[in-house]
């Protein structure tokens, strides 16, 4: 998320507008914009919630009280303060930098943070579908407090779709909603791709490059792995708390040899740009960025049919890049898909990820034509 973030702003920037790029914490090793006319700025939000009593009595009340009765509903009462304090902090920027004309919010831990703050040039967006499991009272007071008139923002159908479903289980209505595809910085990161990784296996390999959790699900892409006999190496690149699992899994299957845990990269282009297959095994994704960005790398890609926005990048002749949610499928669409020579990446296959026509598209507010000129993330 941060990293699109990033790149956003980037887009914005390059578009000939005037970018501002905003963090509400402050992270170790924070992404920093590659167009030097985007500006940062940053505000501790929480912190200066607590700063004025008020914000830190509403957050004790929901700790203490609220959160042990209903699960999840800390932002109840530390978003109250956290809504006013960004307003104020708006007003104070606009003073110095003048009137802006769109406020773009990013993911629903953002949302909550500032769930009090209404402004109709703000647009949510979100990454990720809205899983519909649980229908109560709870779940709709949520929904109405971060999604309840106003403007939303999916990263494709797919998480639209969810949106839909949702706002007919929780009972909340947005302003508009529509679907703004993530960017994909060409230029950048085929520039990166080029970088010197001496890590990288000297034969052809198949790769993939995501958090190991639950949701990426690389226990199906081994076993499916395992099953098509394949050997060229697989090489997976990330880290995350079900590594050690993978790692006993590929000794289980007897195919730990072949499979090489590469770790988390602060440069996963070289990785994906030498490969001779991207797979994703995804039980759901918001958009599959990795999937364009394999794509960008000039490497084909394969993926497992799941919920949220693969189809927003696999579409048209990439349709036959997906196959069914199994290991049989899987393991099949691994064999189908390295045989012969590596197959040329067409180029307007990324026509709807350039970074110019995602902030054309932000321009556009949903209820009118108005285009702006000075944006904050």
């Amino acid at each position: 998320m941060e990293r699109v973030a990033v790149n956003l702003a980037d887009a914005f920037a390059q578009a000939g507008h005037e970018s501002h790029l905003l963090s509400f914490r402050r992270v170790r090793n924070p992404l920093a914009p590659e167009n030097c006319e985007v500006q940062q700025h940053h505000l501790t939000l929480r912190w200066w919630s607590r700063l004025t009593g008020v914000g830190l009595l509403f957050e004790l009340i929901a700790r203490l009280i609220l959160n042990p009765l209903i699960k999840r509903s800390l932002f109840l009462g530390t978003g109250i303060m956290g809504g006013m304090v960004f307003w104020l902090w708006l007003k104070l920027f606009e003073r110095r930098h003048g009137k802006v004309d769109r406020i773009v919010f990013r993911g629903v831990g953002t949302f909550e943070l500032i769930w009090t703050f209404r402004d109709e040039r703000a647009c949510y967006v979100l990454e990720n579908i809205l899983h519909v499991k649980e229908i109560g009272r709870h779940r709709r007071l949520f929904a109405r407090c971060l999604y309840q008139g106003r403007h939303l923002v999916t990263v494709s159908e797919g998480v639209a779709e969810s949106v839909q479903r949702a706002m007919e289980a929780w009972h909340f209505r947005p302003a508009s909603l529509r679907v703004i595809y993530n960017p994909c910085p060409l230029p950048s990161i085929r520039q990166r791709m080029l970088a010197m990784e001496p890590a990288l296996p000297k034969e052809s390999y198949i790769v993939n490059v995501a958090r190991m959790v639950p949701a990426k699900d690389q226990a199906l892409l081994l076993r499916a792995y395992a099953r098509s006999g394949v050997n060229m190496p697989l090489v997976l690149v990330g880290d995350g708390r079900d590594r050690s699992q993978l790692e006993s899994l590929a000794k289980e299957l007897g195919i730990a040899d072949r499979v090489l845990f590469a770790g988390q990269r602060d440069n996963p282009y070289p990785w994906m740009h030498h490969a001779r297959l991207f797979v994703l095994s995804s039980r759901f994704e918001g958009m599959g960025i990795v999937l364009f960005e394999a794509l960008a790398c000039g490497t084909p890609v394969l993926s497992v049919d799941c919920p949220g926005g693969i189809r927003s990048v696999l579409k048209g002749e990439l349709e036959r890049s997906i196959v069914p949610h199994d290991e049989e499928s899987l393991a099949e669409g691994i064999r189908a898909a390295v045989q012969g020579e590596k197959p040329k990446i067409e180029e307007a296959w990324l026509d709807d990820f350039r970074p110019e026509a995602v902030a054309a598209r932000f321009g556009t507010p949903a209820q009118d034509n108005t285009s702006f000129f000075n944006s904050l993330l």
